[in-house]
């Protein structure tokens, strides 16, 4: 589905952001790229519908090479559409309707075909009732639930969110969770950004780690957050649920390895500790 190969790209003589990222994202898939700030992440989402383009390398969507002409673009960025860490960086129409409307607009498409994707976009986000309001009226929250309903309206097959949770509160975090997973059963391909190590088994089915613009490991997030020597390469944590049994495990609890990584796993390895003793 999305594939990048041998990805370089600098800011400047003195900065390399991207030192040859090579990685395959398979059709339907919910991946993480995890990383602490400053690993890359940002930048190679920005290249995944070419907002940016690499000094070296090339971005392939459904096996086609991704070009830089106007034309390419515009197709491209049907299919792979990219929500900013800050909406603000995204929304910029007078209302949220007009904002929500802006990519099928560019689409050329009628203009009741328009109508119906904003209407669908909104009530698909929880955000219908909002299409009069001012942006700067919303919350952090709702701002990210329209930028969302912005790429929803393009119709995309690939989503790519920058650090989603960033400025939500708790119940906000929850609620995007569910939403993203939502769309993935639908058949929308997700890609998430974060370094919260927290959020990540309760969506990916696949994780990258990225390090000093470098892809330094990739597996199932069971696998990562097997492997110490990779998670302080990256400067990360095993999830909270995680360090929990590994410290009952010094405890003298028997874990034969196998350490849950969400609440619900850890739920199963209570009654089986509970049963054994």
């Amino acid at each position: 589905m999305l594939e990048v190969k041998n990805i370089k790209y600098s800011y400047n003589a003195d900065y390399q952001a991207l030192k040859g990222v090579s990685l395959k994202i398979e059709k339907g898939e919910m991946v993480a790229l995890l990383g602490k700030n400053g690993a890359g992440k940002s930048t190679l989402f920005l290249h995944l519908n070419g907002i940016y383009q690499p000094d070296e390398g090339q971005v392939f969507i459904d096996g086609e090479e991704l070009k830089y002409d106007k034309k390419s673009l515009l197709k491209f960025r049907q299919k792979v559409g990219i929500v900013f860490q800050n909406p603000d960086d995204q929304i910029f129409a007078p209302t949220v309707e007009e904002d929500v409307a802006f990519g099928p607009l560019n689409l050329g498409l009628p203009m009741e075909e328009v109508q119906d994707r904003v209407e669908e976009a909104l009530a698909r986000v929880g955000m219908s009732g909002f299409e009069k309001t001012a942006p700067h009226h919303l919350s952090g929250g709702q701002k990210k639930r329209v930028a969302i309903a912005g790429i929803l309206a393009m119709k995309p097959q690939v989503m790519v969110l920058d650090e989603p949770t960033a400025g939500l509160d708790p119940q906000g975090v929850v609620d995007l969770s569910i939403l993203l997973n939502e769309l993935n059963e639908e058949g929308i391909t997700i890609v998430i950004s974060t370094h919260e190590v927290d959020l990540v088994p309760n969506y990916a089915e696949k994780v990258f780690v990225l390090v000093d613009g470098l892809l330094i490991a990739e597996g199932t997030p069971k696998e990562i957050f097997a492997k110490p020597e990779i998670l302080e390469q990256a400067n990360l944590k095993v999830p909270i649920v995680t360090d929990l049994f590994q410290q009952l495990e010094r405890e003298g609890f028997d874990m034969n390895g196998d350490y849950p990584l969400t609440i619900d796993e850890a739920k199963e390895k209570f009654l089986d500790l509970l049963n054994k003793n």
